[in-house]
């Protein structure tokens, strides 16, 4: 692995140390994929990805967490193409497609006021599953108690490119005392026991803002939270249109995300019906660099 070039790049944040930490590695064509998962576990960040040529697409795109492949990664694409987009690439096209283990995905470049570039991403089509596991061993899992969980709002799997269990929680406070053991997942996740774990709630310290969120990984994984996180923010947008207001047609607001482990993160969140489709799921966020580094 000596010599490998990984690029640093933070997402959902302008500013070095906040937001989500990516690796990217570029022109990885042909490289077996026992090395990039070696390179990954290396990197340690909750994603690295991979950069390689499609047939199909713009570019191919593979995520690797230190443990295993991941189908798709939000604030990983973001970060990936906000380096691209800025150091010369696609330099004449506000929109690309980029192939993913989901499938080829279309993707936006946004200039925003100040000049900076955003990423407007697609995701998959959104699913979901009841959650048919015991909510007090659920709740116990990630510090809390059962009575800290929503009692109205329904807890569901759900996915829009990787899957993640979704947990409504009561009151905002709770989340500063979660304290996650992700080895537990496994025997209460029985349904999806590879999926991480994602609570979130309607109250929100930044006024703008529309959901908090905190986002525990897999036990799979090799890491233990992810700080902002693309792919559950996204998923929470067709949740809003089938469980908090399913009279809507369309939806947009902010999730704020990391603010307890000092990683300040916002997504964007676009949410749409479609006739005959399901619903629709973009999110939105720019990236920083911070440094490059070899492994």
């Amino acid at each position: 692995m000596s010599g490998i070039k990984v690029l640093h790049y933070e997402a959902f944040s302008r500013i070095p140390g906040k937001g989500n930490p990516a690796g990217i590695v570029e022109d990885a064509d042909g490289m077996p994929d026992a090395e990039m998962q070696r390179i990954a576990a290396a990197v340690g960040f909750n994603e690295t990805t991979f950069i390689q040529t499609s047939r199909t697409a713009d570019a191919r795109l593979r995520y690797f967490t230190p443990g295993h492949e991941m189908d798709l990664c939000g604030h990983a694409t973001v970060a990936t193409l906000y380096h691209l987009k800025t150091n010369g690439w696609f330099a004449d096209k506000d929109r690309i497609t980029v192939e993913t283990r989901v499938g080829d995905l279309p993707m936006e470049f946004l200039r925003e006021p100040d000049g900076a570039w955003s990423i407007r991403m697609m995701q998959d089509r959104p699913k979901f599953e009841p959650f048919g596991g015991d909510r007090a061993a659920l709740a116990r899992s990630i510090g809390l108690e059962e009575r800290d969980l929503h009692p109205d709002l329904p807890i569901v799997y759900g996915s829009t490119g990787i899957w993640t269990l979704l947990v409504p929680i009561r009151d905002k406070e709770a989340f500063t005392r979660m304290k996650p053991d992700n080895r537990r997942f496994p025997e209460i996740l029985t349904e999806r026991p590879r999926a991480s774990v994602h609570p979130f709630g309607l109250e929100t310290e930044d006024p703008e803002a529309f959901m908090h969120a905190r986002h525990f990984s897999s036990a799979f994984s090799g890491t233990v939270e992810d700080p902002v996180t693309g792919t559950a923010a996204g998923v929470k947008g067709a949740y809003a249109l089938t469980y908090l207001e399913p009279e809507r047609e369309s939806a947009s607001f902010l999730v704020e995300q990391g603010l307890e482990i000092g990683r300040d993160g916002r997504v964007k969140v676009e949410v749409r019906r479609l006739k005959d489709e399901g619903i629709e799921v973009r999110i939105t966020g720019s990236a920083v660099f911070v440094k490059e580094f070899t492994v």
